[in-house]
């Protein structure tokens, strides 16, 4: 049940399973007609069908589908200039509540945007939320999150020493890996986002995360570990890429790795 959690498969069919050996088989299908075969129907069928018609009303839709808005040129450009507009972190998050270019909004229930302190020296940067961020509006906070809670604690930190956050603030229909053009979309935002905090350090969790910011193709496992720089417009941030705390899961042998990177940003913190 965890994995079909994790892979966001949160709703069933049914509450009890079903023997499908104990059902009536079907019906044997009747043998086809010759091709273009004329077919007139019985009396009992010419009625029936003017019954339904008749019965048959127009059924509007309970709630209106709006078109999903694909992520272009022109979308990327304003939310480039809506996040510039951003003076502090509150008018961040409404900018973003408001922002409709990303189609992403339309599936996801909430807007994930940050946790911990703003004010602290580390910042920690996700790829996207997953099924119980978006419904608790809170990044990593399933189990990733409470392995990350372990990943902190074990080199002396928690959320009130800290602030973290995601590349992506919506969650990807079934927890799918966001397209680069959804998250170029959303490129705009976090780097107005690392702007208004100004960390001394940043954590990437994962190789998505440090690809966006970093903008390479290289994968995480050549990535991680290896101090780089942020840079933003009016500074440059120490940066270092690890493993995602959901890999981790899947990969628990890895956690040395993921040490090694945890005691090297603590060395670089207390110096």
């Amino acid at each position: 049940m965890e994995w079909y959690i994790e892979a966001g498969v949160d709703v069933l069919l049914e509450d009890a399973p079903i023997d499908r050996f104990s059902e009536t088989p079907p019906a044997p299908r009747p043998k086809a007609l010759p091709r273009n075969a004329p077919t007139t129907p019985s009396p009992s069928e010419r009625l029936a069908k003017k019954d339904n018609n008749e019965r048959r009303q127009p059924v509007s839709p309970a709630v209106s589908a709006q078109p999903a808005t694909l992520p272009d040129a022109a979308a990327i450009e304003t939310a480039k200039a809506m996040a510039s507009k951003a003076e502090t972190l509150d008018e961040l998050k409404d900018i973003m509540a408001e922002f409709d270019g990303c189609n992403l909004k339309r599936t996801a229930k909430s807007l994930v945007f940050a946790d911990g302190n703003p004010q602290a020296k580390l910042m920690l940067i996700g790829e996207a939320p997953g099924r119980d961020e978006d419904i608790q509006g809170l990044p990593f906070v399933g189990r990733a999150g409470q392995l990350l809670d372990k990943m902190l604690a074990a080199i002396e930190l928690d959320r009130d020493l800290a602030y973290i956050t995601n590349v992506i603030p919506w969650r990807p229909p079934g927890n799918r890996t966001p397209t680069p053009q959804e998250t170029e979309i959303c490129r705009p935002f976090i780097e107005r986002h690392i702007e208004l905090v100004k960390p001394d350090c940043i954590l990437m969790l994962g190789g998505s995360a440090a690809k966006t910011l970093m903008k390479t193709q290289d994968g995480i496992m050549k990535l991680r570990g290896k101090w780089t720089e942020i840079k933003t417009d009016n500074a440059s941030i120490k940066a270092l890429p690890t493993l995602h705390p959901a890999y981790l899961l899947r990969q628990p042998g890895h956690k040395r790795l993921a040490w090694q990177d945890l005691l090297s940003l603590k060395q670089t913190m207390d110096g």
